[in-house]
């Protein structure tokens, strides 16, 4: 016991020196063990009479559990233990005891009896090898070998195993492989459904691109093809369009309305912000009005005369493109004939939204075509499982004009040197966002954060124009202080992280974010990508407030030394692990259990493979192994 580690897990065996009630504050029994090399506390605030006498005074007992420092040295409070005799002590189990992770009111000997005994039963009735062998390879261990194992390790082994990593890959393999199958299941299904074949032809496309301010990056040509390619074809498109902040992906999706208005389709835009609509709306007005496209806008603002004339445009066809948020999929919404729908930041949307606007545009069997943006790089193996259901479109090309963001990592100390260098900014005409951000999920904390953080700044930089953003202000309020922003009537806006999809503000070039070392990297990287949109240099503060844990260094470090989107997300997979990102594609959180994309992604391709074979060869093993591992629940978006 001399060799103890607080904060480490043990499994001791000593000799009961002494048993106490402490009865002083929270009455608890203590027992006292002791070996040649030290002592340790056991300590039960629920306890009873029998096995308070059972403790007596020179009793073995080997106990498990997680080492503290206690007022008279280590303790362990409810450890699992078992009193044994002279005879058994230094004998090991013939396996390791699992430790489960509990609920209230379940205890582990309780769990792991009836864990045992449903072990034990596989002996009466074989658990049932859904999985042909060869498709396993090197996990060809038996589904029942693979339970036994990690429910019943043999002595010796620990997390790491090769034993133990085998026995979980054979099961992650087929839970990764039933989620996979009940995605493609699903694509297969609507890919039952017809949709409008839709072009473009030469003319309005040339037109188009005469028009645009910019050329056309050779990855968005690449993107173009592929989705006019899906719109030719009589069954639905499903495809993710995935870049970073900044790649061009609006001028992609335009492509995309183009096709669908030439074939005399409708396309409706859905965004989660009224102000990221209305930018949308700025866009495709300046695109498509010398095409003579009618453009119009629908959103909670919209009211009065002018919502009833746009929804009589909308039914009647006279509206060839309509852009929104939620607005869109209103009952009193209804399309001529909807051909297109795009959705931006789709993960912002909950599911019977996004159905309710694909029933809009259904026609007997035919559905509308779905485009989908994202400006969340998605790791491949996450892409692989999460977004089975879709094709996947990749812009990996930075637009000629964006400016590289310089990335700098500062301690709080170094505040006064950060707001001189804002006064210098604005003297040049540049603006400046200031992000504040707070563990607290509560928006009333965030706000007050962020209303203090203001008024130190406008009490040191008197001639700056400073506003405030923050989630407790009203929408109309957020979009007005932001559009004032874009105008250039605010120098500095000081922002809870309500702006990490915004409005676009090419004239920002510094972004300070203070306690940077409280966002994941995905969010910082979404932060960072407000500026570096126009002319000129561009640059990134993150201050941190030490002392930084190995964690937030490593994060904080990748930022620094890396702009590239999907370097950043397969880190951030390895940081945080797949629930965020894969929980927004479905209708609940991803709860694998056993398998975890960072340590179980090698197994991706094979899990591919395996999917191809049984959807090809063994149809009929597709339902039992998504019962298997999903129950009854959906595990994949419908729309």
């Amino acid at each position: 016991m001399g060799a103890l580690d607080p904060g480490s897990h043990a499994l001791l065996e000593a000799s009961v020196e002494e048993a106490v009630i402490i009865p002083k504050g929270r009455r608890a029994m203590v027992v006292r063990l002791a070996d040649e090399s030290g002592h340790v506390s056991l300590r039960f605030f629920h306890y009873t009479h029998d096995q308070y006498r059972r403790f007596s005074k020179g009793q073995w007992v080997r106990c498990y559990g997680e080492i503290r420092e206690g007022f008279n040295g280590f303790e362990i409070t409810h450890p699992d233990y078992q009193l044994i005799n002279e005879s058994q002590r230094g004998q090991a189990e013939k396996t390791l005891t699992p430790v489960y992770p509990l609920t209230e009111g379940l205890h582990q000997k309780n769990l792991r009896r009836l864990i045992l005994q449903a072990i034990d039963h596989l002996h009466v009735t074989d658990i049932e090898e859904l999985l042909p062998m060869h498709l396993l390879r090197d996990s060809s261990q038996s589904l029942e070998d693979a339970l036994r194992t990690l429910h019943s390790p043999p002595p010796g082994c620990h997390e790491n195993s090769p034993t133990i990593q085998k026995a979980k890959a054979r099961l992650a393999f087929e839970e990764l492989l039933a989620h996979h199958l009940s995605l493609s299941q699903f694509r297969a299904q609507v890919q039952n459904h017809g949709a409008p074949q839709l072009s473009v032809s030469d003319a309005p496309a040339k037109l188009f691109e005469r028009a645009l301010p910019f050329t056309l990056t050779q990855a968005q040509k690449r993107v173009i093809q592929e989705i006019l390619s899906d719109l030719e074809r009589p069954h639905p498109m499903m495809r993710l369009v995935q870049g970073d902040v900044g790649s061009g992906k609006t001028v992609v999706a335009a492509y995309g309305a183009l096709a669908a208005l030439g074939s005399n389709h409708q396309v409706a835009i859905m965004a989660p912000t009224e102000l990221l609509a209305e930018q949308h709306a700025k866009s495709f007005h300046q695109w498509l009005d010398p095409l003579g496209v009618r453009v119009v806008f629908l959103g909670g603002k919209s009211k009065g005369e002018s919502r009833k004339k746009t929804l009589i445009d909308i039914q009647s066809g006279e509206a060839g493109v309509v852009i929104g948020t939620h607005a869109l999929f209103q009952d009193e919404v209804r399309f001529f004939s909807l051909g297109l729908i795009i959705i931006d930041e789709q993960h912002r949307f909950g599911v019977h939204q996004r159905l309710a606007l694909r029933e809009k545009g259904r026609r007997n069997d035919q559905i509308p075509h779905q485009l989908i943006m994202t400006a969340t790089p998605i790791p491949r193996t996450l892409a692989m499982l999460g977004y089975a259901d879709l094709d996947l479109s990749i812009i990996d090309e930075r637009p000629p004009g964006r400016t590289p963001v310089k990335t700098v990592v500062l301690p709080a100390s170094r505040r006064e040197d950060i707001v001189e260098r804002i006064s210098e900014w604005v003297e040049q005409k540049r603006q400046v966002y200031w992000v504040c951000t707070l563990i607290e999920e509560s928006e009333a904390l965030q706000a007050e954060a962020a209303e203090k953080s203001a008024e130190r700044l406008k009490e040191s930089l008197p001639a700056v124009r400073i506003a405030l953003v923050h989630g407790r202000l009203k929408s109309s309020e957020k979009e007005a202080l932001m559009l004032a922003f874009k105008a250039g009537e605010i120098d500095l806006l000081v922002a809870t992280t309500v702006i990490e999809v915004g409005v676009d503000v090419p004239n920002a070039s510094l972004m300070v974010i203070e306690n940077s070392e409280r966002l994941g990297l995905s969010q910082l990287h979404q932060l960072r990508g407000r500026v570096g949109r126009g002319p000129g240099e561009a640059h990134c503060v993150l201050i941190y407030q030490p002392p930084l844990s190995q964690t937030a260094r490593e994060r904080l470090g990748i930022l620094r030394d890396t702009d590239d989107g999907f370097v950043i997300a397969e880190k951030d997979l390895e940081l945080r692990g797949p629930g965020e990102l894969l929980g927004t594609r479905q209708t609940g959180q991803a709860q694998f259990k056993v398998a975890d994309l960072v340590r179980d992604g090698h197994l991706m391709d094979r899990v591919h493979e395996a999917a191809t074979a049984i959807t090809q060869h063994h149809p009929d093993l597709i339902q039992p192994i998504i019962k298997r591992w999903l129950g009854d629940a959906v595990q994949y978006i419908e729309a």
